[in-house]
Formats: structure tokens, C-alpha cells, sequence
């Protein structure tokens, strides 16, 4: 039995879910441009288990979206987990975000890439095989028309996430395949943390950080 607390912020939606053993029980989420993630987390957080008739007594574990991602997001995220995980004595369980949004698509070949848009013409990115296991660590790259060429004369690439219009423009390869439009989710983080939550994959409450990737920049 394990009940778990899932909220991904990394990006510009906020999305909080409650699984148990292998299904989701409930779901909460918003894309705001205005990232209103600070407003926003702690209501779906109260709604879902009301909804859902559940105490946060009944927790297991308490998952988080650990980048990479906005800097204000995941900063917002990770407190949140960090808080309620040492508040209810409950162990913190971290997930890949770009794993997560390449779960959002199911293929039988070829490969998936997440990528989410950093600045300008950089996004940060991982390549998956069909079976989600990674075949190239997690980079911050400056994208161009060579970009991913070794995977794309080999086999069909499904790329996901918010870099992709971006790299659309520039890529006109034929086994490239677009998927718009698609953000980060609670809903698929859930069965990522429940594979670590049955290995005791868990985190550090006092000592965990965001995988931020980048040093973070103000304008």
C-alpha cells in the first residue's frame, strides 16, 4: 500500500496528484503564463484531499518534480514537498522532469526528447529509448538544424515539451515527429515515484536541492 503526494512546478503548470498503488486517484492542474504557482499550490493541495475524502495522515511519501526547470518554480515546488515531508515525518521521494514529460507520449520505436525552452535558441534536453530508459544524459544546449541529427538518420524521434516550436522551425528532418503544446504533469509523475518509493529511492529532506541545471540569472 502506498499512498503518494506528487506536485510538479518546473514549468508554467502547476500539478499536484494523489496516487495509490498503481492508480491515480486525483488530479489538479493549471497553466498560468503569470507562473501563479505560489497562489495556486497549496489550494489544489487542500482541494484534492477534500476531494478525495483523505487526510494527509494517510501519506506515505511526498514526490516533487526536481528539474530541470524555471528557477522560481522549482524553488516553489521543492519547498512545499520539503515542508510537508518534514512536518508528517514522511520520507521525499525526487523525479526527473523531462522523464516525466516523455512518458506523456507511448511508442513502440524510435526515441522521445524532451526539451523544455531555456532562452533564446537553448532548451535543456534528455533522449529516451521507447522504454523511457535514457540513451544521452540530461544537457543545456543551444539548438540548430544539426541538432539530434545521430538519432534522426536512425530512427524516428518524438520530440515533446516547450522547446519544441522552436526547434521545429529549424529541423525539417523526416523522422522527426513534433509534439506541441505538452507540459510537465503530476499525472505522470506519479508511477516514476512509486518505482522508487517501492526501492527506497528517497531524498534528504534537510539537504535536498533542485536540479537546476544552469546557475540561475536575473534580467
Amino acid at each position: 500500500m502506498s499512498l503518494i503526494l506528487c506536485i510538479e512546478t518546473s514549468t508554467t503548470n502547476c500539478s499536484v496528484s494523489i496516487g495509490k498503488d498503481d492508480q491515480i486517484l486525483g488530479l489538479k492542474e493549471v497553466n498560468s503564463k503569470s507562473f501563479s504557482h505560489s497562489e495556486q499550490l497549496h489550494t489544489f493541495i487542500k482541494e484534492l484531499f477534500n476531494q478525495l475524502k483523505l487526510s494527509m495522515l494517510d501519506l506515505d511519501a511526498v514526490s516533487v518534480s526536481k528539474g530541470p526547470g524555471s528557477y522560481t518554480g522549482l524553488r516553489i515546488g521543492v519547498s512545499a514537498a520539503k515542508g510537508l515531508a518534514y512536518a508528517l515525518d514522511l520520507p521525499l521521494i525526487s523525479v526527473s522532469t523531462l522523464e516525466c514529460l516523455a512518458k506523456q507520449i507511448q511508442i513502440n520505436e524510435g526515441c522521445v526528447v524532451p526539451m523544455l525552452d531555456a532562452r533564446r535558441m537553448e532548451v535543456y534536453s534528455e533522449v529516451f529509448d521507447f522504454d523511457y530508459n535514457s540513451m544521452r544524459q540530461i544537457k543545456a544546449e543551444v539548438l540548430d538544424h544539426n541538432s539530434f541529427d545521430s538519432y534522426l538518420e536512425q530512427t524516428k524521434v518524438n520530440f515533446i515539451g516547450t522547446g519544441v516550436e522552436k526547434f521545429e522551425a529549424i529541423c525539417h528532418h523526416p523522422n522527426a515527429i513534433f509534439h506541441k503544446e505538452k507540459l510537465p504533469s503530476a499525472r505522470e509523475q506519479f508511477s516514476i515515484a512509486k518505482r522508487k518509493f517501492d526501492k527506497k529511492l528517497f531524498e534528504d529532506v534537510a539537504y535536498f536541492e533542485p536540479f537546476y541545471l544552469k546557475d540561475f540569472v536575473t534580467k
